[in-house]
């Protein structure tokens, strides 16, 4: 049986179409075009199958048949280099639904590993861009946001700790966030929090810490320097982390760490160590990404509408851009959403353990 072409994705050697798309996801091209265009019901892990797989194919719809009489499209581009999947996931998951609703045209790009950020931004720039948009850790680039400036199209950065000026933002309070969860930690009877610190180039890693920090000390929990350990934001780093907090002579009774794939990489030593998760150690994360709900228990986290900051930015780039287009000012927006202390089973209150003179006493 010969497969019906799709005629808003005409075959262009070369480059991945939607048929591509719709067979390494396991699903139909019409639900891709769903997924695409934000229409109909499609399930959450069904469309972060069609997410990952417009990642990993650098998949750039052809919106030219879907135009409307007198409705140019906006071209924006979207440059990622995250190494959480779970994260980027999320991402495209609202980039992608919020960019069918308002006759967005994509244009998807990665940086690679060990590429220059600022060279594959100007070569995303010369598609004839309208707008881009930034996300962590390339939001807080300053090669790449300068690029973009020069450039004159507006920007969009996304999860950015400290915002720029030369481009608006959408972001939540991570200090605050980060607070909020220690305070939580400590009102269970945790004294002792170990902390994973995100990956030093993300200026959220710093606003993080920052908030852990004052309300340790603002409750006069255990402030020593062996409780804060540095990860990457990357699973690999989060067992780095957990292990040299684990090792310590005596080991926090909790670890929170700054994202979701830190924190399950932590869950995973603690099994592997024989530790009962929350039970000898609780563990949460930050972001609440698909991975939060994935691993077993579940994690108490920090939700960062990561998909819903997505589809704020694409509304306010898309604003500004058709302002500029009719010659009207167009500030460039500074948004904070809110954030949310997820409670799973992760975290419980710590267990009493017998002092050091009886826990010898019990090895011999």
């Amino acid at each position: 049986m010969s497969k019906a072409k799709d005629h808003d994705e005409p075959e262009r050697r070369g480059q991945a179409t939607m048929a591509d798309v719709a067979k390494l996801a396991g699903v139909s091209a019409m639900t891709v075009s769903r997924v695409m265009n934000g229409k109909g019901l499609v399930a959450e892990s069904t469309r972060r199958k069609v997410a990952d797989a417009i990642a990993a194919l650098n998949y750039t719809p052809n919106q030219e048949a879907r135009n409307l009489a007198g409705n140019k499209p906006i071209r924006v581009g979207f440059l990622y280099s995250n190494p959480s999947a779970a994260y980027l996931s999320e991402f495209l998951v609202g980039l992608l639904s919020q960019s069918g609703l308002n006759n967005v045209q994509l244009f998807v790009e990665k940086c690679e590993a060990g590429e220059q950020a600022e060279e594959q931004a100007r070569r995303l720039i010369e598609n004839g861009l309208d707008g881009i948009i930034l996300p962590p850790p390339l939001c807080d680039n300053e090669a790449v946001i300068g690029c973009v400036a020069q450039a004159g199209i507006p920007a969009m950065l996304v999860a950015c700790g400290l915002p720029d000026k030369r481009a608006g933002a959408v972001s939540i309070d991570d200090y605050q966030a980060a607070y909020e969860m220690t305070l939580h930690l400590i009102a269970l009877g945790h004294q002792r929090i170990g902390f994973v610190v995100g990956h030093p180039n993300q200026t959220a890693s710093a606003k993080r810490l920052a908030g852990y920090r004052a309300a340790v000390a603002e409750k006069g929990a255990d402030a020593s320097e062996e409780l804060v350990v540095q990860g990457m934001f990357t699973y690999r780093s989060g067992l780095d982390a957990a292990e040299q907090l684990l090792a310590l002579a005596e080991r926090p009774t909790a670890i929170f760490a700054s994202n979701d794939d830190m924190a399950a990489a932590a869950v995973a030593v603690a099994h592997r160590l024989g530790l009962d998760v929350p039970g000898d150690l609780t563990v949460t994360g930050f972001d609440d990404t698909a991975l939060a709900t994935t691993i077993w228990p579940e994690l108490t986290t920090v939700r960062q509408p990561i998909a819903g900051m997505v589809r704020e930015a694409v509304q306010s780039l898309v604003r500004r851009v058709r302002a500029l287009r009719e010659g009207e000012p167009a500030e460039a927006e500074q948004i904070t959403v809110d954030f949310e202390l997820v409670r799973r089973q992760s975290d419980a209150a710590p267990r009493v353990r017998p002092p050091a003179r009886l826990r010898r006493a019990e090895t011999r």
